[in-house]
């Protein structure tokens, strides 16, 4: 079970840091993934870490601003973001996996998901 908290309202330019903690004592094994759905659109990969935490990918749009990461020790997969635009609004969710990949698809467990409002 995931459960992913830390959305919220914020101004452009502000920032936010997502959390999503796992329930299973195998997360360590899994690689995690956020995505993101805005209201019309189709959910989208924002980025995914690996397993160990070695490796990090970012869609383009997100990358420079957004930061993966986890803490095995605590369950938990984490998704900072600054320099927030009005574009990043969509609910947030993260996913974990078997394979480090940006397709949903490969993601076998899903978190509930949590909003993300950037206004202008």
């Amino acid at each position: 079970q995931l459960q992913a908290s830390g959305g919220g309202a914020v101004q452009a330019g502000g920032s936010l840091r997502l959390s999503c903690a796992a329930s299973a004592r195998t997360f360590s094994t899994y690689a995690m993934g956020w995505f993101r759905q805005a209201p019309g659109k189709e959910r989208e990969f924002v980025g995914a870490i690996r397993w160990d935490g070695g490796s990090t990918f970012y869609a383009g749009s997100v990358k420079g601003r957004f930061t993966v990461s986890r803490d095995n020790a605590k369950n938990t997969v984490y998704l900072e973001m600054n320099s927030l635009k009005p574009e990043d609004t969509a609910v947030y969710y993260c996913a974990c996996g078997r394979t480090f990949s940006t397709s949903p698809s490969l993601y076998d467990y899903w978190g509930q998901g949590t909003q993300v409002t950037v206004s202008s």
